[in-house]
């Protein structure tokens, strides 16, 4: 027969007894069902890839406002660039751009009603899309023309 512990006294009553050992039979359930949740692997591997799905959401959120904030520092950078630029330009080439972008408004216009005429409705419908979303870009648009023109200049007058 086993001795009991030492630390816990022996019950002086049956009812402590029973008090006892309905006791030891919960603290022996509990130690049964967190050994038993030790062992199913399924559930913990559930429980970590939901964890890890929740770093990696928010590493993608934090990575996604990085990359926003850079790109609205570029943008200033690059607008600030285009106006620097802009600024150094002599007046003779500023006034050959702006006639240079008349004369191209012009044919695209001409272009544009011959599209109009002549492409089919889901052509159309994508350009119109296109020319939006152009639109709702203008400045980008702006300033990527504003440095071709730069660059285009400045290489010509290398040659």
């Amino acid at each position: 027969m086993t001795q009991p512990p030492h630390d816990e006294p022996t019950a002086a009553t049956p009812e402590e007894l029973r008090e006892q050992v309905e006791q030891t039979r919960a603290e022996l359930g509990q130690t049964v069902e967190a050994l038993a949740a030790k062992t199913d692997v399924k559930a913990r591997t559930q429980e970590k890839a939901a964890e890890v799905r929740q770093q990696a959401a928010a590493k993608a959120a934090e990575l996604k406002e990085q990359g926003a904030h850079k790109v609205d520092e570029m943008k200033a950078k690059a607008s600030g660039l285009a106006h620097q630029a802009q600024d150094k330009l002599p007046a003779p080439v500023k006034d050959k751009v702006a006639l240079a972008a008349e004369q191209a408004s012009a044919k695209a216009g001409q272009a544009g009603q011959l599209w109009q005429d002549k492409a089919p409705e889901p052509v159309r419908l994508k350009t119109a899309q296109g020319v939006q979303m152009a639109r709702d870009h203008r400045k980008v648009l702006l300033v990527a023309a504003g440095v071709a023109v730069l660059a285009w200049v400045a290489f010509r007058g290398q040659e």
